[in-house]
């Protein structure tokens, strides 16, 4: 059977992709409407993105929301990296399974009911709602979401590489750095960036946290579209669009280069700090042989590297 595609698969992709993108170029088409209405193209005009530039609150806004965005991505990145690690150090199935399960719950849990325990507890504990209430929120929900993206690349690492590296020498902290980091770096770049768009989108849980004097711009354009239509939504929607598929486009570039240089695989690229500093893991990796002996009291099967 043939890979290609049937005429009724490919008008069904086209009519899908329609139905996601047409709004979307709707919106960035009367982003230039001189006449100032979304059913009546007059003529084409910057006007619109001027008057958005000349608005120093909203730079502000838009100044905070990347702020945010990039903070709570980076640590949620480094805190679901070590959560993930010690997700699959557990020996206990049941433990791992209940971890995974509590991780889970954040991300199928309405944001409404999220946005709200936040407000709960951010007002019992005396944090005033901001900045970093704000930031606090966007890290919570972003953990779960690094951790997921983290962990099958850890499932699929082999644990013999970890046993040979510390037979040959090598601390903690090296099989931490030079060997499962180099290996996961394309689950944590997915992480990262998956984080990043959570952030950057979220509406519900920051409406919920967001204070007096402080806003994102998810929750400032749902302010201006309950004021009335204004082409000025038009015109930041557009650059918010722009600004996400040019993340887009830096996270396959990104993820390309990385399968490249064949980081997360299993030969020999995949590990060029582990082959500087630990020579005989080279030999390892090419001739993997299992020894298996037993004594007369008990009996034990290792997997090793030679």
């Amino acid at each position: 059977m043939g890979n290609k595609l049937s005429p009724i698969s490919k008008a069904f992709l086209v009519l899908i992709f329609l139905i996601l993108y047409a709004p979307i170029f709707f919106l960035v088409f009367y982003s230039f409407n001189s006449g100032g209405t979304m059913y009546d193209f007059k003529g084409f005009t910057m006007e619109w993105y001027k008057e958005l530039f000349q608005d120093t609150r909203l730079l502000i806004i838009v100044l905070n929301t990347l702020v945010i965005a990039l903070l709570s991505a980076l640590t949620a990145t480094i805190i679901g990296v070590i959560g993930a690690i010690g997700i699959r150090s557990f020996t206990s199935n049941k433990a791992k399974n209940t971890v995974l399960s509590l991780n889970n719950v954040l991300i199928v849990s309405p944001d409404v009911i999220i946005g709200a325990s936040f407000l709960i507890l951010f007002t019992m504990a005396g944090i005033k709602l901001g900045f970093y209430s704000v930031l606090l929120s966007h890290i919570a929900f972003s953990i779960p979401i690094v951790v997921l993206l983290v962990l099958p690349k850890l499932q699929e690492m082999s644990p013999t590489l970890i046993d040979a590296a510390r037979d040959l020498g090598a601390s903690r902290w090296d099989v931490l750095t030079k060997v499962i980091l180099p290996y996961i770096l394309p689950g944590i770049f997915a992480g990262f960036f998956m984080a990043l768009t959570y952030s950057l989108d979220d509406f519900a849980v920051t409406f919920f946290v967001t204070g007096n004097g402080f806003s994102t711009l998810s929750v400032e354009i749902y302010s201006l579209a309950r004021r009335g239509i204004s082409l000025n939504i038009n015109a930041l929607s557009t650059l918010l669009f722009v600004v996400t598929l040019l993340l887009v486009v830096v996270y396959y570039f990104i993820t390309q280069r990385v399968r490249q240089t064949g980081m997360g695989g299993n030969d020999e690229k995949a590990y060029p700090n582990v082959f500087a500093h630990f020579p005989r893991i080279r030999f390892a990796a090419i001739c993997d042989f299992k020894i298996e002996f037993s004594t007369g009291v008990y009996e034990q099967q290792y997997a090793y590297h030679l």
